[in-house]
């Protein structure tokens, strides 16, 4: 397994991130994951972080900031390979990330996820007590 950052994607990685995604249920219409909404996110603040398997997407990081945090999104591993530290792999290249721009890394993981959340634990996140996530989708 190689784990490796891309700045922009080309279709056909762009598909097999998708069918990851799909795979895993991370992404839906709502999410706006199209590869322009993608490709723009890399050409701004945005990283993919991927786990490969020769050619084959097995995993999925994306990040992006707003010059003070470290956004970590559609985290996703190929369920037929989770619990074999593709993950951690993955959420140790984002903190790497992190530490070299001096961001704080934030992420949101669904309170039923705990096996998410308890990876995340392991790495040292906390949960923000307080807080309620809310998004407007419909502009």
């Amino acid at each position: 397994m190689t784990i490796t950052r891309y700045a922009q994607l080309s279709q056909e990685l762009y598909a097999q991130i998708i069918s990851l995604w799909e795979k895993t249920n991370i992404t839906n219409p709502a999410r706006a994951d199209s590869y322009e909404a993608i490709e723009h996110s890399l050409q701004h603040t945005g990283t993919m972080i991927v786990a490969l398997e020769g050619d084959e997407v097995i995993g999925t990081l994306w990040v992006n900031h707003d010059f003070r945090r470290l956004y970590l999104h559609h985290m996703a591993v190929n369920p037929e390979l989770q619990n074999q530290g593709i993950g951690r792999a993955l959420l140790s290249e984002a903190l790497r990330i992190a530490k070299s721009t001096g961001y704080q890394a934030k992420l949101e993981v669904h309170q039923d996820n705990a096996s998410a959340r308890h990876l995340y634990s392991s790495l040292g996140f906390k949960e923000l007590e307080g807080y309620i996530t809310m998004i407007k989708r419909e502009l």
